[in-house]
């Protein structure tokens, strides 16, 4: 007996899992929403900062 390989039990469970709610939709979990968001907005608001501050030293 040939047990099935990794791909195909992988395969096989996501095939269980139910589908996402709505289309569109990327997140699951709500936590791991809203860290991405915090995370681009930090980042985002980090670089503005960080010119305009270049931009007031004169440094550019």
């Amino acid at each position: 007996m040939r047990r099935k390989s990794l791909e195909e039990r992988i395969a096989e469970r996501q095939a269980q899992r139910p589908t996402l709610v709505g289309t569109g939709k990327h997140f699951e979990h709500g936590p791991a929403k809203f860290i991405f968001i915090f995370l681009i907005v930090f980042i985002v608001l980090g670089h503005l900062l960080g010119l305009v501050l270049l931009m007031w030293m004169d440094i550019t």
